[in-house]
């Protein structure tokens, strides 16, 4: 399996890692059958995400998708992240192997699901704004049986 550059930069030094006390929302995604398990932590301040932080465990795909989405949601307003899709992860990162698609999808199901817990914790239903989110990635763990 050949990764590109920034898939082996964001892997070796991932960005954003660790835990926010008090965070707004909290995202935790995946399963255990394909092994990745993404959490994702957000401060938000006057609709901005101020800080993020993850914790990833998985393969080196699942650490460099989590770590280049917390960049590209960082000091974004909240409205703007959720536009964040799999695809845009992938492109960010110059492409991920065919078997490794499902830790973008992930990733963005990461970022959602945290997005979700803090329009709870502020009493607004986020099925409206977010939509729904499946509860894992679909088939993606097929070829790891």
């Amino acid at each position: 399996m050949i990764y590109s550059e920034k898939v082996m930069s964001h892997f070796a030094a991932p960005k954003n890692v660790g835990e926010i006390e008090n965070a707004d929302g909290i995202g935790e995604v995946g399963n255990e059958k394909c092994g990745d398990i993404m959490k994702m932590y957000l401060k938000i301040s006057d609709g901005i995400i101020e800080d993020v932080k993850f914790k990833t465990f998985g393969c080196g795909a699942a650490i460099a998708t989590s770590s280049i989405a917390t960049e590209m949601i960082k000091g974004k307003p909240v409205r703007e992240a959720l536009k964040l899709s799999n695809k845009a992860v992938v492109e960010a990162l110059d492409g991920l192997p065919p078997a490794k698609i499902h830790c973008s999808v992930l990733a963005e199901q990461a970022v959602k699901t945290a997005i979700s817990d803090y329009y709870r914790r502020q009493g607004v239903d986020p099925l409206p704004i977010v939509g729904q989110i499946a509860d894992h990635c679909e088939g993606c763990c097929e070829n790891f049986v």
